[in-house]
């Protein structure tokens, strides 16, 4: 287990799956660069065509409302 960014760890982790409305192939790529850059986000896969949103983040190092605020940069309304 990688003790940086928590990688490998499987007690504390939160995946979170919903769709989000807004996506156009380049906001989903953006979003998931984005997303990807933020402490404890481990994993993120979007499928544009139908908002398909699937996150895995370490709560401890990431809030669920950084996650969000990066869906209102890129103007995608994600409903939890």
């Amino acid at each position: 287990m990688c003790k940086e960014c928590g990688c490998g760890e499987t007690n504390g982790n939160t995946r979170l799956q919903f769709n989000a409305k807004g996506y156009t192939e380049a906001s989903a790529k953006d979003v998931e660069k984005s997303l990807l850059g933020l402490p404890g986000v481990l994993y993120v896969h979007i499928h544009a065509h139908d908002g398909e949103t699937t996150i895995d983040y370490n709560p401890a190092k990431t809030k669920l409302m950084d996650i969000l605020g990066v869906f209102g940069k890129y103007e995608v309304e994600a409903s939890l």
